[in-house]
């Protein structure tokens, strides 16, 4: 996976960020999520809209029961354990 680097005006990545909490999502999730979108590339299974509507189904299920721990942080503990 790639990382990049990008500059955004402080306004526009607090905005980000407030609805990638909002989303239960990390701030690269959301870009990313965003940039699919924008460009109609889905890749995997999220090209079938009945796995879109389900992961949007699972999306609404985490914004209103909220996730237990921050998911980065649950992968590295667990990738650092090994």
């Amino acid at each position: 996976m790639a990382k990049v680097l990008v500059s955004f005006d402080d306004r526009l990545l607090a905005r980000v960020d407030r609805e990638a909490k909002r989303q239960g999502l990390t701030r690269s999730a959301y870009l990313a999520r965003m940039a699919e979108r924008e460009l109609g590339a889905r890749n995997g299974p999220g090209r079938q809209a009945s796995v879109r509507r389900a992961m949007d189904r699972l999306d609404a299920l985490f914004r209103a029961h909220g996730m237990p721990e921050d998911p980065t942080v649950a992968i590295r503990a667990e990738r650092d354990a090994r």
